[in-house]
């Protein structure tokens, strides 16, 4: 079985929870605390030298980081159900709104910016709770003109992979995104689907 070391909190590791479940793959969890420090441990850093969740160890020990890379190589190797559309032009519409949050918002609000902000002396929730309300206002807008419910259509796909773990960030920081309806369309949807259920942080072994 693969090894999946990840943090329940953590956004990125949150969005290969999600693509597991609807792939249908079954991991072995294992938790590096992220605010204790788990993940500079030097045996963890052998795995990850970058010191970051998530990271999949494959069955032969083949090591793969970076959430986005982890879920290229499931799209590849287990293509159905499919994250990405056949269409060259939907499949670059989709990965462009999941890099908008993947690369461009999460990580100036994640706990190694954040705590960095807060070591400067500002106020490091009102910077996240800004972060997330302007990239979420942003990817609102970028399917705008997109049929539902979700993010790309019928199915869920790799947006709405990305979409899901930030709008846990933007509520825990209190952004407010309610004014966002076509993203509350996908919200909604999204969280009747059983794949994004059983990725819920509150739902890992290692949630506090």
């Amino acid at each position: 079985m693969m090894k999946l070391y990840g943090y329940f909190r953590s956004g990125a590791a949150y969005r290969v929870r999600i693509a597991l479940n609807l792939k249908g793959i079954k991991v072995e969890q294992i938790s590096r605390h992220l605010r204790n420090g788990e993940q500079r441990d030097p045996a963890y850093l052998k795995i990850n030298p970058q010191g970051l969740v998530p990271a999949l160890v494959l069955e032969d020990g083949t090591v793969l980081t970076q959430s986005l890379a982890i879920m290229d190589w499931l799209e590849e190797t287990q293509p159905n159900p499919p994250l990405l559309p056949k269409d060259p032009i939907r499949r670059a519409k989709v990965r462009a709104f999941a890099q908008s949050i993947a690369c461009d918002t999460h990580p100036v609000q994640n706990l190694r910016v954040l705590q960095r902000v807060k070591g400067l002396g500002q106020d490091d929730t009102a910077w996240a709770r800004a972060i997330n309300l302007e990239g979420l206002t942003a990817a609102n807008e970028l399917i705008k003109g997109e049929k539902g419910p979700f993010c790309f259509g019928a199915e869920p796909t790799l947006a709405d992979i990305c979409l899901i773990p930030q709008v846990a960030n933007a509520r825990r920081f209190k952004a407010d995104i309610s004014g966002l309806t076509r993203l509350q369309e996908a919200i909604k949807a999204c969280e009747a689907h059983k794949a994004f259920q059983d990725a819920e942080p509150e739902k890992q072994p290692d949630a506090e």
